[in-house]
């Protein structure tokens, strides 16, 4: 009854074959790319990036989206390891549950259950704004009380239960509306970088890299930790200002690992997972340069709005017309995400309950439509109630530091799975290891640690509760310490 008991590879692959767990396998490399891209590039493309600009890096905010591309990228390798040895449902957990033991397994699928959710329910929040926003500037207005920040934020919910209802028919069927959403995103996106460089100055990029000045500190439980522990006294621009960028910038990458959870429904996932991973996170920061570029280029820095720098930027200089088309790709680019999360969200459940930590009744796969249907209605509906009523804008963070414990232990499991089980097959390895795992987990480390205090303790008390629910049911009830299992073809050493 090994607190760190771990579930072999062999083990979760034979999974993967019992009728009544069988899910569709129908994902290419282009579907997970596409899949990445649509939870990647979210509202942050249109809002992020002038926030980073104005209040931290000045026109030095491309090299804060090259620096969180390099670190996310150093996570992003060892998912694509990981997932190319292990092509089962359950991203981060699943690894962990391989490597680390059930414990860790258990924190880090709890941790994705949080973020996912959360995330969703953020997301839809904000997709609620952004249509209020651009249904007004078509001349339609939604009553207050039932539209975003009223008693009720209806938009959200219907939104949710559409996304529910496709995402219950089928994860092909998802990733046909995911593409046309995805390809309607990026050609609004690429329509404003063409449109922005018409309206670049040159001067607006001197001083790139401003004169670094110190700021004022927050205080109490809203203080980073770093700063709470250390003393040190925050400054903004400068090299430093390009750091505390790149800290910021770096969640505008976060959901890549979503692409890690439908390993089991991709047709040849030791070849695809890792295109579809490291390919999307490519071309978002592709993205995310060019139009960190264009939006110093057209406005100084000190002058950018930082909620909504593109569209007042292309008010800068007389296009009104364009907060339109931003709001219209804003609202086409946040449906994607919302869609994705949930689905990795039914994922990472449907895998912790087929190892019974939590009821195995809840991953029965529809006959037909081979998806798990009963744990898709439960997401759809926790999602819907949550974005629906409750006033969680305070709760943002969380998503992150949820999503930065699993990458800590992702990028560490990729070297105890190494040491452990040299003889697997792996369809890619992550290059100079052990440097690049150690460096992509103490990166992650220090951003979780530039979270406040605040989010620390919300996540202490998750964590505790997660504690508790483990050690009163999913403990006894675990497969692994229960023995139920089908036999799993094991996979002899190679032959020296």
């Amino acid at each position: 009854m090994s607190l760190f008991r771990t579930k072999s590879v062999e083990q979760s692959i034979a999974d993967t074959d019992e009728p009544e767990f069988r899910l569709k396998k129908s994902l290419t490399a282009v579907d997970l790319t596409v899949f990445g891209v649509g939870v990647v590039i979210g509202a942050g493309i249109f809002t992020l990036t002038g926030r980073a600009a104005h209040d931290v890096a000045g026109p030095a905010v491309v090299i804060s989206f090259i620096i969180a591309a390099i670190a996310c990228g150093l996570a992003a390798m060892c998912y694509a390891e990981f997932a190319s040895t292990v092509p089962v449902s359950g991203s981060a957990y699943t690894f962990s549950y391989a490597s680390l033991g059930e414990l860790f397994a258990w924190i880090i699928g709890w941790d994705l259950i949080l973020e996912m959710f959360l995330g969703a329910s953020v997301v839809a929040q904000g997709w609620s704004a952004y249509l209020g926003t651009f249904l007004q500037q078509i001349g339609i207005v939604l009553p207050e009380a039932i539209s975003y920040g009223g008693v009720v934020d209806l938009p959200a919910i219907l939104l949710v239960l559409v996304l529910g209802g496709l995402m219950t028919l089928g994860i092909k069927e998802s990733l046909r509306v995911n593409l046309v959403l995805v390809a309607v995103k990026l050609f609004i996106v690429l329509f404003v970088i063409i449109a922005g460089i018409l309206f670049i100055n040159p001067a607006n990029y001197s001083p790139f890299v401003p004169e670094s000045v110190p700021t004022e500190s927050a205080s109490g439980l809203t203080q980073p930790l770093l700063q709470f522990l250390s003393g040190l006294e925050p400054a903004t621009f400068g090299v430093g200002g390009i750091l505390a960028g790149a800290a910021l910038v770096f969640f505008a990458y976060i959901g890549f690992d979503v692409v890690a959870t439908t390993a089991e429904e991709t047709k040849n996932p030791q070849r695809d997972l890792p295109i579809g991973i490291i390919a999307s996170l490519v071309i978002c920061t592709i993205l995310y340069c060019a139009v960190a570029i264009v939006v110093t280029g057209m406005v100084p820095y000190g002058e950018l709005n930082p909620s909504a720098a593109l569209a007042n930027a292309f008010a800068f200089h007389g296009q009104t017309w364009m907060a339109t088309v931003i709001a219209a790709g804003a609202v086409a680019g946040l449906t994607t995400v919302v869609l994705t999360l949930m689905i990795g969200a039914t994922r990472i459940i449907f895998a912790m309950s087929r190892d019974r930590l939590l009821p195995g009744t809840l991953a029965k796969v529809h006959p037909r439509l081979r998806t798990p249907w009963v744990i898709s209605i439960l997401v759809t509906a926790i999602v819907a109630v949550v974005a629906g009523f409750t006033p969680i804008g305070v709760l943002e963070e969380m998503v992150n530091i949820g999503t930065l414990s699993a990458f800590v232990l992702v990028s560490v499991g990729v070297l105890v799975l190494r040491r452990k089980r040299p003889d697997l097959k792996r369809g890619f390895r992550v290059p100079w290891s052990p440097v690049l795992p150690i460096l992509s987990a103490l990166i992650c480390t220090y951003l979780m640690l530039n979270l406040s205090v605040e989010t620390w303790l919300r996540f202490l008390i998750w964590l505790a509760l997660g504690f508790a629910i483990y050690f009163a049911y999913s403990r006894r009830h675990s497969r692994v310490g229960t023995g139920d299992f089908i036999a799993p073809t094991v996979v002899a050493p190679p032959k020296k």
